[in-house]
């Protein structure tokens, strides 16, 4: 997406071809013949659908965050040492997943889903073309019960994160794809689930049509067919002028409350 969008900035400020020229060849992720699923992709397994499983969508209201480098290093305080090389996805995404289920007070037994997007262009030998503009992006899933990511440290969420996202290899996208074809193209679960994706370096942000780079780039509202299911981390300055990311929440007004109080905890 970020790649056809600066294309067509490019060309709307004159230019007759992008400067990263577009490759079609679809081949380059076929199916293997005959298919070999390798992994194992709980994000498409089925799901026993019950009460406690289905956030109750009424009454839902969103709210806006802000993370600056003054809030990821808070969240930071609460990584073990052996993890202290964690990402700013990865500390926020655990951040994130455990003070939601926490807010949402699900049966201490219930099964707690996160997925997030990965981009695995960088994961192939050779490489995927620079231009290539089919789908490369993957699905993992992280799997807790909900006693467990409440009631133990961030460590505990973190790892789960950093172990999912570590995962995706070349194998692991070609197993994916051959799943497609051994399941008919299953949709994911949404029981229980909370899905992000990260657009900070999308470079949507940076795109000029003629009339200056975009001072937003994202969607204008939860606007999701499931409400409170997804959200996306989007590039942004603060009143102050600092430069970070600001994720959009969709929850039930008591889980909102509730997780506003336990982001603050972790905030100050």
């Amino acid at each position: 997406m970020s790649q056809f969008t600066m294309a067509i900035s490019e060309m709307a400020q004159g230019a007759v071809a992008p400067s990263i020229l577009p490759v079609w060849k679809r081949e380059f992720l076929y199916a293997r013949d005959p298919p070999r699923v390798t992994f194992p992709h709980p994000e498409y397994d089925d799901v026993v659908h019950t009460e406690k499983n289905i956030i109750m969508i009424k009454e839902m209201t969103e709210k806006s965050f802000f993370f600056g480098p003054t809030e990821i290093s808070a969240l930071r305080r609460f990584v073990p040492e052996h993890l202290k090389g964690c990402t700013t996805f990865e500390v926020l995404t655990a951040s994130l997943w455990r003070c939601r289920t926490i807010a949402l007070q699900p049966s201490p037994e219930e099964d707690m889903r996160l997925m997030f997007f990965v981009n695995s262009r960088g994961k192939f030998n050779p490489p995927i073309p620079v231009g290539y503009y089919g789908n490369c992006v993957v699905l993992p899933c992280v799997v807790s019960k909900a006693e467990d990511l409440c009631n133990k440290p961030l460590g505990y969420a973190l790892e789960l994160v950093m172990k999912a996202k570590a995962s995706v290899t070349e194998e692991y996208v070609r197993s994916t794809t051959d799943l497609m074809v051994v399941k008919g193209r299953p949709h994911y679960k949404t029981d229980s689930t909370y899905i992000v994706t990260s657009l900070t370096r999308g470079g949507l942000n940076k795109a000029n049509f003629g009339w200056g780079e975009a001072i937003y780039a994202g969607p204008p509202n939860d606007d999701q067919d499931i409400p409170g299911l997804f959200s996306m981390y989007l590039p942004s300055i603060n009143d102050n002028g600092e430069y970070g990311i600001v994720v959009l929440i969709g929850l039930p007004i008591p889980a909102m409350e509730l997780f506003i109080n336990q982001l603050k905890v972790m905030l100050t």
